[in-house]
């Protein structure tokens, strides 16, 4: 990875940083690492979830009113933990229900122009072989709504002037060419996921009858996850995406 001739590594701090996810939990998953050291350097970081996170129980039982509004409460808390002070946002449609729309990208860019982000991060779109059809459907949303808010004939009824923000970052990138360092912010990445308590066995596996070991069990991933990610790019712990400059 390091032979390719535009891999990059870490950054100047970002002045304002918009992560837009399909569901609450993906943001601090893919780039928790890397919105931490941001926030900590000074960085305003916002966190805006598409779906209403509905769909995120193995319990056929479960009160999904009650589902949504917990998800909403711990992703509040999860950004909390990044130390993050922007706006923590929730479009609320319908999980594993996200469509491509002129409607829904309308919204997005509204977001954009609002919070105008330095960098936005988002699900790459174009990842081979993803089933989950709302991290495709977001993908896709964002990079339009890029387009759409750096434009002003698009949307003009909207109440903020157009914006263009500098870069977007795919996580979960099928082809990454940059790497963030966040060697000594794993940790704090974990604390934020552990936010996400209704998703302790959904998302990370941890059996709650034996919940000491699932943490540590799940926290040992996390590290050789961010280790293996930084390998590519023959450095350390760190978070890769596909990072795109010209927009």
């Amino acid at each position: 990875m390091t032979n390719q001739p535009h891999a990059t590594n870490d950054v100047d701090v970002p002045a304002r940083v918009l992560a837009i996810s399909a569901h609450p939990d993906d943001s601090e998953l893919q780039a928790g690492g890397t919105l931490a050291k941001w926030a900590a350097a000074g960085s305003e970081i916002s966190i805006v979830v598409c779906t209403d996170g509905s769909k995120g129980t193995w319990d056929p039982h479960a009160d999904l009113s009650d589902l949504i509004a917990t998800r909403q409460s711990e992703q509040r808390e999860a950004a909390a933990r990044l130390g993050a002070t922007g706006t923590v946002g929730f479009c609320e449609w319908v999980d594993g229900e996200l469509v491509h729309s002129r409607a829904n990208v309308g919204v997005l860019a509204a977001w954009i122009r609002r919070l105008q982000p330095t960098i936005v991060l988002s699900h790459d779109p174009w990842k081979r072989y993803r089933l989950h059809p709302d991290h495709r459907a977001a993908g896709f949303l964002v990079t339009d709504a890029i387009v759409a808010a750096r434009d002003p004939h698009f949307f003009p009824e909207h109440e903020h002037a157009y914006h263009r923000p500098d870069e977007l970052w795919l996580f979960e990138a099928d082809e990454p060419n940059h790497a963030e360092s966040v060697n000594g912010w794993v940790d704090q990445k974990i604390q934020a996921l552990e936010a996400h308590k209704s998703q302790l066995e959904s998302t990370m596996h941890i059996d709650p009858n034996d919940e000491a070991h699932g943490r540590a069990a799940f926290a040992q991933l996390m590290q050789d996850t961010a280790l293996a990610a930084g390998s590519l790019f023959d450095r350390g712990p760190s978070e890769t995406f596909h990072r795109l400059t010209d927009l």
